[in-house]
């Protein structure tokens, strides 16, 4: 008498006869991204539950706290923040296309985290001290009543931009492109012209000794 058992375990040679809920196991769910459009976000603290994973393009960000957040891989098209804190938020290819930032707290962002790809944004009344722009592509681009206190543009490209009524204390220009900006109306800068492309700069008489910082020389007018 044979002692052959057969086997208790069930061999399927046809996906048809696979039980539904086992061909669902196996098949891993496809993380989908949001799409919003004209939206208007108020008053959210985005540190306990940061912004849904997606894209935002005409959207409003009005007295927002991002600090801190995840914003991966997301992506602002024709977006406004106001009055929104970002300090220190997470960057890794976050796009930013055509944003305007308005009286915003922006302290210690790596913008060169940021997604290169059709990066355009301009600031007005905001704070970006300990921010880095190191090797990112900011041709003119509009700066306007800021604090850039420390602020790294090592290698950037700055051609054509506006700097208007900045204070760029400590700020760190070096082997940056500045042809063509305008710092008429802004102050406290250190520029080396020897270290720099400085090409068709604009630059006001007050601000010449943040030119010559390096021949320590004083200058009275």
């Amino acid at each position: 008498m044979s002692n052959f058992v057969k086997p208790t375990s069930k061999i399927y040679t046809n996906k048809s006869h696979i039980p539904e809920a086992q061909l669902q196991k196996k098949q891993p769910k496809i993380m989908e991204q949001e799409y919003f459009e004209n939206k208007t976000f108020e008053k959210i603290d985005f540190t306990l539950n940061p912004p849904v994973k997606g894209e935002y393009e005409y959207c409003r960000f009005l007295d927002c706290d991002f600090s801190n957040a995840d914003l991966n891989a997301l992506k602002f098209v024709d977006c406004v923040f106001e009055g929104c804190n970002l300090s220190m938020a997470k960057l890794g290819m976050t796009a930013f296309r055509n944003v305007k930032f308005s009286n915003c707290k922006l302290l210690g962002l790596h913008f060169e985290n940021c997604n290169p790809l059709g990066l355009s944004v301009s600031f007005e009344n905001c704070n970006l001290s300990l921010s880095s722009f190191y090797r990112t592509r900011l041709k003119k681009m509009i700066f306007k009543n800021l604090k850039l206190h420390d602020v790294d543009f090592t290698e950037s490209d700055l051609s054509g931009s506006v700097f208007e009524d900045c204070d760029l204390t400590g700020a760190t220009f070096e082997n940056t492109n500045i042809e063509k900006a305008d710092f008429r109306t802004s102050f406290n800068f250190s520029i080396d012209p020897a270290t720099n492309r400085v090409k068709k700069a604009r630059f006001s008489l007050s601000g010449l000794p943040g030119l010559l910082n390096r021949f320590d020389i004083e200058i009275d007018y």
